[in-house]
């Protein structure tokens, strides 16, 4: 009987994570759907022939929990757990919205990372984490967001560094503008309409869809092929202040 290939997926109860266990799974992997909501991963690792671990990447316990339900081999990690909060100025910046940021986006990575090295350094596997174009260039009012994606660019370039000799790549793919089904809802805390501004007369900005398939490419080269940052944008984003809406 064959090893059958194992991913991890944090963050897969809604949006970027729960898309790109879907096409994992797709692809013959078993995907552990890693997320706080535990109703939403089991549903989701039903659907699929996956496994769900209740995760909250903030918490060392969970992560440990995480690391002993994977075992001793994993070819895929998916640092997708993050997000934003709010877009308010640093002058006016609610700072325990930003050390939350912090420790999802930033430290939480660097955890499941520390966890689940060893798995991924017996099975040659693939860390991929999902930054953003927020990362590379800051906005008003974008500071902490912009800054947690800045950190995980760094940790994520520190990581190739450090790892040059082992067998794991070290992977980052930067979305642009992407309509999910939550990231910019929970950004505006609930609220609906700011939410459907970002995008209002955008003809078509990128989906959940495109960037699973953008992970499941860097996923799939092989060993010796190292995607070490891919940026996707749509088509109308020429850059972060530059967006073309039709009327």
């Amino acid at each position: 009987m064959g090893y059958k290939r194992i991913a991890v997926v944090t963050g897969a109860s809604s949006g970027i994570g729960r898309a790109t266990a879907r096409r994992l799974a797709a692809d013959g992997f078993e995907v552990i759907c890693a997320a706080r909501r535990t109703d939403r991963i089991e549903a989701l690792a039903h659907e699929i022939g996956g496994r769900a671990v209740t995760c909250d990447v903030t918490k060392a316990d969970d992560v440990a929990a995480l690391a002993a339900a994977v075992g001793d081999r994993l070819d895929v990690l998916v640092a997708n757990a993050g997000g934003a909060i709010g877009t308010e100025t640093v002058a006016t910046a609610a700072l325990e919205e930003w050390r939350t940021m912090y420790d999802t986006n930033v430290i939480g990575v660097a955890a499941s990372i520390q966890a689940l090295l060893p798995a991924l350094t017996k099975a040659h596997g693939v860390i991929i984490t999902i930054g953003s174009v927020a990362g590379m260039v800051a906005y008003e009012g974008g500071a902490g967001y912009c800054g947690v994606k800045a950190a995980v660019h760094s940790l994520m370039m520190s990581l190739r560094l450090e790892l040059f000799d082992q067998p794991v790549r070290v992977c980052e793919v930067d979305p642009g503008m992407v309509a999910s089904d939550e990231f910019s809802l929970v950004r505006f805390r609930g609220d609906e309409s700011k939410a459907a501004a970002v995008y209002a007369g955008v003809e078509a900005p990128l989906t959940q869809d495109d960037i699973a398939e953008i992970v499941a490419f860097v996923a799939a080269q092989p060993e010796h092929v190292n995607i070490d940052q891919l940026v996707v944008r749509p088509r109308a984003q020429a850059a972060a202040h530059k967006v073309h809406r039709t009327s």
